[in-house]
Protein backbone atom coordinates (compact mmCIF):
# COMPACT_ATOMS: atom_id res chain seq x y z
CA UNK A 1 0.00 0.00 0.00
CA UNK A 2 1.50 3.53 -0.81
CA UNK A 3 1.92 6.19 1.28
CA UNK A 4 -0.67 9.24 0.97
CA UNK A 5 0.81 11.93 -1.16
CA UNK A 6 2.47 14.65 0.61
CA UNK A 7 0.39 18.05 0.89
CA UNK A 8 3.45 20.65 0.36
CA UNK A 9 3.06 24.34 0.85
CA UNK A 10 4.28 25.35 -2.10
CA UNK A 11 4.56 28.49 -3.66
CA UNK A 12 0.90 28.58 -5.30
CA UNK A 13 -0.24 27.22 -1.55
CA UNK A 14 1.22 29.77 -0.01
CA UNK A 15 -1.51 33.30 1.07
CA UNK A 16 -0.84 36.52 2.88
CA UNK A 17 -2.89 35.91 6.11
CA UNK A 18 -2.00 32.30 6.75
CA UNK A 19 -1.04 32.41 10.46
CA UNK A 20 1.35 30.01 13.05
CA UNK A 21 0.69 29.72 16.62
CA UNK A 22 1.69 31.84 19.43
CA UNK A 23 4.78 31.45 20.91
CA UNK A 24 5.42 32.46 24.82
CA UNK A 25 8.69 32.24 26.10
CA UNK A 26 9.84 33.34 29.80
CA UNK A 27 13.57 34.63 28.95
CA UNK A 28 15.86 34.28 31.52
CA UNK A 29 19.25 35.65 32.40
CA UNK A 30 20.63 32.14 31.80
CA UNK A 31 19.01 32.26 27.71
CA UNK A 32 20.68 35.76 27.36
CA UNK A 33 23.89 35.23 27.79
CA UNK A 34 23.17 31.94 25.84
CA UNK A 35 22.67 34.22 22.82
CA UNK A 36 25.50 36.08 23.40
CA UNK A 37 27.65 33.02 23.49
CA UNK A 38 26.64 31.34 20.27
CA UNK A 39 26.69 34.93 19.02
CA UNK A 40 30.75 35.28 19.93
CA UNK A 41 29.77 38.18 21.73
CA UNK A 42 31.97 38.71 24.65
CA UNK A 43 30.59 41.89 25.97
CA UNK A 44 29.71 42.12 29.48
CA UNK A 45 26.85 43.25 29.60
CA UNK A 46 25.36 39.93 28.85
CA UNK A 47 26.04 38.50 31.71
CA UNK A 48 24.46 38.64 35.37
CA UNK A 49 27.98 39.55 37.05
CA UNK A 50 27.62 43.05 34.98
CA UNK A 51 23.76 43.49 33.45
CA UNK A 52 23.38 47.14 31.28
CA UNK A 53 24.65 50.21 32.80
CA UNK A 54 21.99 52.14 30.64
CA UNK A 55 19.12 50.44 32.69
CA UNK A 56 20.70 50.50 36.01
CA UNK A 57 22.54 47.48 36.05
CA UNK A 58 19.47 45.50 34.52
CA UNK A 59 20.10 42.62 32.41
CA UNK A 60 19.05 43.62 28.62
CA UNK A 61 19.52 40.77 25.78
CA UNK A 62 21.11 41.79 22.45
CA UNK A 63 18.60 43.02 20.42
CA UNK A 64 19.16 40.27 17.95
CA UNK A 65 17.83 37.57 20.39
CA UNK A 66 14.51 38.74 18.87
CA UNK A 67 15.24 36.00 16.15
CA UNK A 68 15.57 33.32 18.85
CA UNK A 69 12.49 33.74 21.31
CA UNK A 70 10.34 35.07 18.55
CA UNK A 71 11.39 32.91 15.79
CA UNK A 72 9.66 32.43 12.20
CA UNK A 73 9.00 29.01 12.45
CA UNK A 74 7.52 28.90 8.99
CA UNK A 75 7.00 24.84 9.31
CA UNK A 76 4.80 25.35 11.99
CA UNK A 77 2.92 27.72 9.90
CA UNK A 78 2.33 25.53 7.02
CA UNK A 79 1.51 22.92 9.32
CA UNK A 80 -1.52 24.78 11.05
CA UNK A 81 -2.67 25.38 7.37
CA UNK A 82 -2.96 21.24 6.42
CA UNK A 83 0.38 21.48 4.58
CA UNK A 84 3.37 20.59 4.62
CA UNK A 85 6.70 22.28 4.51
CA UNK A 86 9.13 22.25 1.66
CA UNK A 87 11.84 21.59 4.64
CA UNK A 88 9.99 18.95 6.24
CA UNK A 89 9.30 17.24 2.63
CA UNK A 90 9.83 13.30 2.60
CA UNK A 91 9.62 13.24 -0.87
CA UNK A 92 10.35 16.48 -2.25
CA UNK A 93 12.47 18.11 0.46
CA UNK A 94 14.00 21.28 -0.79
CA UNK A 95 15.08 24.55 1.50
CA UNK A 96 13.69 28.22 1.10
CA UNK A 97 16.69 30.44 2.08
CA UNK A 98 17.23 33.43 3.86
CA UNK A 99 16.93 36.44 1.17
CA UNK A 100 16.83 38.99 3.42
CA UNK A 101 15.27 40.43 7.41
CA UNK A 102 14.14 44.19 8.78
CA UNK A 103 14.37 44.47 12.36
CA UNK A 104 12.71 47.39 14.27
CA UNK A 105 12.67 47.80 18.54
CA UNK A 106 10.57 49.74 20.67
CA UNK A 107 10.87 48.35 23.96
CA UNK A 108 14.13 46.96 25.73
CA UNK A 109 13.83 43.13 26.82
CA UNK A 110 14.89 42.04 30.31
CA UNK A 111 15.90 38.88 32.13
CA UNK A 112 12.56 38.14 33.31
CA UNK A 113 9.96 39.00 30.81
CA UNK A 114 7.53 36.85 28.57
CA UNK A 115 7.36 37.36 25.36
CA UNK A 116 4.67 36.22 23.14
CA UNK A 117 5.22 35.64 19.54
CA UNK A 118 2.80 35.81 16.60
CA UNK A 119 4.04 34.91 12.83
CA UNK A 120 2.42 35.25 10.09
CA UNK A 121 2.41 35.38 6.12
CA UNK A 122 2.80 39.36 4.86
CA UNK A 123 3.09 39.13 1.40
CA UNK A 124 4.48 37.13 -1.99
CA UNK A 125 5.91 37.91 -4.75
CA UNK A 126 7.77 37.35 -7.82
CA UNK A 127 10.82 39.62 -9.12
CA UNK A 128 12.78 38.68 -11.76
CA UNK A 129 11.44 35.16 -12.52
CA UNK A 130 12.20 34.59 -8.45
CA UNK A 131 9.79 34.07 -5.84
CA UNK A 132 9.92 35.19 -2.66
CA UNK A 133 7.79 35.29 0.66
CA UNK A 134 7.86 37.54 3.61
CA UNK A 135 6.81 36.87 6.95
CA UNK A 136 6.28 39.04 9.65
CA UNK A 137 6.56 38.10 13.61
CA UNK A 138 5.48 40.68 15.90
CA UNK A 139 6.61 39.99 19.59
CA UNK A 140 5.29 41.64 22.62
CA UNK A 141 6.12 41.46 26.36
CA UNK A 142 4.35 40.37 29.45
CA UNK A 143 2.40 43.82 29.97
CA UNK A 144 1.39 44.05 25.91
CA UNK A 145 3.84 46.51 24.51
CA UNK A 146 5.10 45.46 21.42
CA UNK A 147 9.09 44.91 22.04
CA UNK A 148 10.20 44.21 18.10
CA UNK A 149 8.92 42.91 14.96
CA UNK A 150 10.66 41.69 11.86
CA UNK A 151 9.58 41.00 8.49
CA UNK A 152 11.73 37.89 7.43
CA UNK A 153 12.05 37.03 3.21
CA UNK A 154 12.92 33.20 1.69
CA UNK A 155 13.22 32.43 -1.63
CA UNK A 156 10.87 29.80 -2.53
CA UNK A 157 12.41 29.48 -5.85
CA UNK A 158 14.79 30.92 -8.43
CA UNK A 159 14.70 31.91 -11.72
CA UNK A 160 15.72 29.64 -14.47
CA UNK A 161 19.13 29.54 -14.58
CA UNK A 162 20.14 32.07 -12.17
CA UNK A 163 21.10 29.53 -8.91
CA UNK A 164 22.93 26.79 -9.92
CA UNK A 165 24.28 24.57 -7.25
CA UNK A 166 27.61 26.11 -5.95
CA UNK A 167 30.67 24.14 -5.27
CA UNK A 168 33.50 24.09 -2.57
CA UNK A 169 33.42 25.34 1.17
CA UNK A 170 34.97 28.24 2.68
CA UNK A 171 38.62 28.08 1.91
CA UNK A 172 40.39 30.02 5.04
CA UNK A 173 40.27 28.24 8.62
CA UNK A 174 38.61 30.04 11.40
CA UNK A 175 41.24 31.09 14.61
CA UNK A 176 41.75 28.03 16.91
CA UNK A 177 39.26 29.81 19.84
CA UNK A 178 36.37 29.63 16.98
CA UNK A 179 35.78 25.64 18.49
CA UNK A 180 35.96 26.60 21.48
CA UNK A 181 34.01 29.88 22.47
CA UNK A 182 34.90 33.18 20.50
CA UNK A 183 35.87 33.58 16.97
CA UNK A 184 34.77 37.16 16.79
CA UNK A 185 37.70 39.56 16.60
CA UNK A 186 36.32 43.12 17.53
CA UNK A 187 37.89 46.38 16.77
CA UNK A 188 38.40 49.14 19.89
CA UNK A 189 35.42 50.87 19.48
CA UNK A 190 33.76 54.08 20.63
CA UNK A 191 29.93 55.16 21.36
CA UNK A 192 28.82 58.06 19.69
CA UNK A 193 27.02 60.52 20.12
CA UNK A 194 24.46 62.50 18.10
CA UNK A 195 25.94 65.48 18.44
CA UNK A 196 29.50 64.10 17.55
CA UNK A 197 28.69 61.83 14.88
CA UNK A 198 29.11 63.30 10.89
CA UNK A 199 28.50 61.56 7.92
CA UNK A 200 31.02 59.99 6.53
CA UNK A 201 32.38 58.45 9.78
CA UNK A 202 33.66 55.05 10.23
CA UNK A 203 32.17 52.54 12.48
CA UNK A 204 34.20 50.25 14.33
CA UNK A 205 34.77 47.08 12.67
CA UNK A 206 34.14 43.24 13.70
CA UNK A 207 35.62 40.42 11.75
CA UNK A 208 33.78 36.92 12.71
CA UNK A 209 34.74 33.67 11.85
CA UNK A 210 32.39 30.64 11.56
CA UNK A 211 32.64 26.33 12.02
CA UNK A 212 30.41 24.08 11.47
CA UNK A 213 31.03 23.50 15.51
CA UNK A 214 29.42 27.02 15.73
CA UNK A 215 26.53 26.47 13.38
CA UNK A 216 25.58 23.52 15.73
CA UNK A 217 25.69 25.64 18.78
CA UNK A 218 23.80 28.37 16.99
CA UNK A 219 21.03 25.55 15.75
CA UNK A 220 20.38 24.03 18.90
CA UNK A 221 19.53 27.07 20.99
CA UNK A 222 16.21 27.10 20.37
CA UNK A 223 13.59 28.98 22.68
CA UNK A 224 10.13 28.48 20.93
CA UNK A 225 9.30 25.41 18.10
CA UNK A 226 10.64 22.10 17.58
CA UNK A 227 14.31 21.56 17.44
CA UNK A 228 15.63 20.83 13.40
CA UNK A 229 18.30 18.76 13.39
CA UNK A 230 18.35 18.83 9.98
CA UNK A 231 19.04 21.72 7.66
CA UNK A 232 21.22 23.74 5.36
CA UNK A 233 23.38 25.02 8.37
CA UNK A 234 23.68 21.92 10.10
CA UNK A 235 23.36 18.93 7.55
CA UNK A 236 25.98 18.20 5.28
CA UNK A 237 24.63 15.74 2.96
CA UNK A 238 20.88 17.87 2.64
CA UNK A 239 23.28 21.09 2.30
CA UNK A 240 24.67 19.56 -0.73
CA UNK A 241 21.77 18.77 -2.36
CA UNK A 242 20.28 22.53 -2.37
CA UNK A 243 21.65 25.31 -3.73
CA UNK A 244 24.70 26.52 -1.87
CA UNK A 245 26.25 23.09 -2.03
CA UNK A 246 27.37 23.00 1.52
CA UNK A 247 27.02 24.01 5.23
CA UNK A 248 26.90 27.66 5.27
CA UNK A 249 26.00 30.14 8.58
CA UNK A 250 21.91 31.56 8.38
CA UNK A 251 20.99 34.69 8.21
CA UNK A 252 19.60 35.39 11.42
CA UNK A 253 23.26 34.07 12.68
CA UNK A 254 24.65 36.47 10.66
CA UNK A 255 22.24 39.74 11.76
CA UNK A 256 23.30 38.39 15.12
CA UNK A 257 27.73 39.99 14.19
CA UNK A 258 26.31 43.25 12.22
CA UNK A 259 24.63 43.98 15.96
CA UNK A 260 27.46 43.43 18.10
CA UNK A 261 29.69 45.21 15.26
CA UNK A 262 26.91 48.44 15.33
CA UNK A 263 27.16 47.79 19.61
CA UNK A 264 30.19 48.76 19.34
CA UNK A 265 29.96 52.39 17.87
CA UNK A 266 26.04 53.23 19.75
CA UNK A 267 24.31 52.55 22.92
CA UNK A 268 22.06 50.03 23.08
CA UNK A 269 18.84 52.50 23.75
CA UNK A 270 19.88 53.77 20.30
CA UNK A 271 18.26 50.07 19.45
CA UNK A 272 15.63 49.55 21.60
CA UNK A 273 13.96 53.44 20.93
CA UNK A 274 12.91 52.86 17.83
CA UNK A 275 16.08 51.17 15.73
CA UNK A 276 15.96 49.31 12.53
CA UNK A 277 18.19 47.22 10.66
CA UNK A 278 17.90 45.73 7.35
CA UNK A 279 20.10 43.20 6.06
CA UNK A 280 20.33 41.37 2.57
CA UNK A 281 22.24 38.20 1.69
CA UNK A 282 24.55 37.86 -1.28
CA UNK A 283 27.09 35.25 -0.84
CA UNK A 284 26.85 32.62 1.06
CA UNK A 285 28.79 32.96 4.79
CA UNK A 286 30.43 29.33 4.84
CA UNK A 287 31.88 26.71 7.84
CA UNK A 288 35.74 28.16 7.47
CA UNK A 289 34.72 31.90 6.38
CA UNK A 290 35.92 35.12 7.95
CA UNK A 291 33.90 37.70 7.49
CA UNK A 292 34.83 41.48 8.28
CA UNK A 293 32.08 43.74 9.38
CA UNK A 294 32.80 47.38 8.71
CA UNK A 295 30.22 50.42 7.90
CA UNK A 296 29.79 53.89 7.91
CA UNK A 297 27.54 56.53 8.62
CA UNK A 298 25.30 57.87 6.10
CA UNK A 299 22.84 60.30 7.57
CA UNK A 300 22.52 62.50 10.39
CA UNK A 301 18.65 64.21 10.73
CA UNK A 302 16.18 64.75 13.62
CA UNK A 303 12.30 63.76 12.24
CA UNK A 304 9.33 63.97 15.13
CA UNK A 305 12.07 65.04 17.55
CA UNK A 306 13.56 61.61 16.76
CA UNK A 307 17.66 62.08 17.01
CA UNK A 308 18.31 59.44 13.70
CA UNK A 309 21.80 58.06 12.87
CA UNK A 310 21.74 55.99 9.42
CA UNK A 311 24.22 53.60 9.15
CA UNK A 312 25.55 51.32 5.70
CA UNK A 313 27.48 48.19 6.79
CA UNK A 314 29.22 45.70 4.04
CA UNK A 315 30.23 42.04 5.28
CA UNK A 316 32.90 40.90 2.95
CA UNK A 317 34.61 37.90 3.14
CA UNK A 318 38.33 36.73 2.98
CA UNK A 319 38.15 36.68 -0.59
CA UNK A 320 36.71 40.22 -0.77
CA UNK A 321 33.38 38.82 -1.49
CA UNK A 322 30.50 40.99 -0.61
CA UNK A 323 28.45 38.13 1.81
CA UNK A 324 25.80 40.76 3.30
CA UNK A 325 24.76 44.32 2.54
CA UNK A 326 23.17 46.56 5.42
CA UNK A 327 21.42 49.77 6.42
CA UNK A 328 20.51 50.42 10.03
CA UNK A 329 18.73 53.52 11.32
CA UNK A 330 19.80 53.92 15.04
CA UNK A 331 17.21 56.52 17.60
CA UNK A 332 20.24 58.51 19.51
CA UNK A 333 19.06 59.40 23.18
CA UNK A 334 19.12 63.18 24.65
Amino acid sequence: MSEPQEKLWEYEAIQPGQEGQPTVVTLTAEHIAAYAQVAQNPDPRYHVSSGSAEYGGALVAMPTTVLTYAPLLREEIAQRQGFVALEESKTARRQTPFAKCEIRWFQPVLAGDTLTGTRRVLEKYERRGSRFVTFRIEATNQRGEQVALYDYTCIFSYAKGQRDVLQGEGTARPPAAATRSAAVVPNAGRVLTFDAVSVGDQLAPVAASESLEIMLRKNGLRLAGKPKPSNIHTDEDFARKNIFGGVVNSGPATMSYVDQMLERSFPLRAFYDGGRLLMRAITPFRSGDTVTFAGEVTGKRVENAKRLVECRIRGTNQAGELVCLCDATMVMPE
